[in-house]
């Protein structure tokens, strides 16, 4: 089964976002082996899930909305692969910061 990660609607305070790609070659053209490039820690939003309700009173709506470009948590997330490309499951908590173009 192909499934194609704009279908998919994150549960309710998760987001869906594209990594940036892993750096491969530093700014002098060496290239990094696999085990020394870190994770990537921003990426595209790809699809929002529903605002969730704090204690049922308070609202907490995305921060961000499709398209944006964000920057998040180093350990935030989930990884899911989805046909030959990773992307992260994070909670809203988990968005550091919007770049902005």
């Amino acid at each position: 089964m192909q499934l194609d990660p704009k279908n998919l609607t994150p549960m309710p305070g998760y987001v869906l976002v594209e990594p940036e790609s892993k750096q491969t070659q530093t700014a002098g053209g060496i290239y990094l082996p696999d085990n020394v490039s870190d994770k990537p820690q921003a990426g595209t939003v790809i699809a929002i899930g529903a605002s969730i309700w704090e204690s049922g009173v308070k609202e907490l709506k995305s921060p961000v909305k499709v398209g944006d470009k964000v920057v998040y948590k180093k350990w935030g997330g989930n990884d899911v692969k989805i046909n030959t490309t990773e992307y992260q499951f994070l909670k809203f908590e988990d968005i550091l910061a919007t770049i902005k173009n």
